[in-house]
């Protein structure tokens, strides 16, 4: 798409963004054509952007159903089995989606770690730190926002693990 300067782009205006205009870090929005189950695998081809970079929001739970946040490089999935020993936990899987939307507060698909409607610990793969910048979703399918890694570990407070696993193709 061609936007003349009189055409300005309106990127959304979720919990998200406003949890990060009020925190002040700095960022970038990006706007890409959502595909269902595309990932971000779709969002890095969409916007150029190796995927190693586009850091997927899982929402996931405990065998008592105790939520966590999980942030992934996604072009890696993660090992539940490393992560449930690492925070001493039987179990982890992934939430069901319409339980992750309600603890989010956001669709599957566009969850951000930003804004939640319930607050959940967040983990996030410690190689995410090595990236000059990661982009990461801003609560809407289709939309990430660009940023220092360093402003995740400032805003969020994630325990660092190292959970991250080939994806199996």
């Amino acid at each position: 798409m061609v936007f003349s300067m009189a055409e300005k782009i309106k990127y959304p205006v979720t919990p998200g963004i406003r949890f990060l205009r009020a925190t002040k870090v700095s960022f970038t929005e990006h706007l890409y054509n959502y595909e269902e189950r595309g990932g971000t695998e779709v969002a890095a081809r969409e916007l150029g952007l190796p995927e190693h970079a586009t850091i997927k929001t899982l929402i996931m739970e405990d065998e008592n159903k105790n939520p966590l946040i999980m942030l992934m490089h996604g072009d890696l999935e993660v090992s539940t089995k490393e992560l449930a020993r690492l925070i001493g936990v039987k179990t982890i899987q992934p939430c069901a989606p319409a339980t992750a939307n309600k603890l989010s507060g956001y669709l599957v698909g566009g969850t951000s770690p930003f804004g939640t409607r319930r607050q959940m610990p967040v983990y996030m793969e410690a190689t995410i730190l090595e990236l000059p910048k990661v982009y990461i979703n801003g609560g809407k399918r289709g939309f990430l926002v660009g940023m220092d890694p360093q402003d995740l570990v400032k805003l969020l407070a994630p325990k660092l693990v190292n959970v991250g696993i080939r994806k199996r193709g």
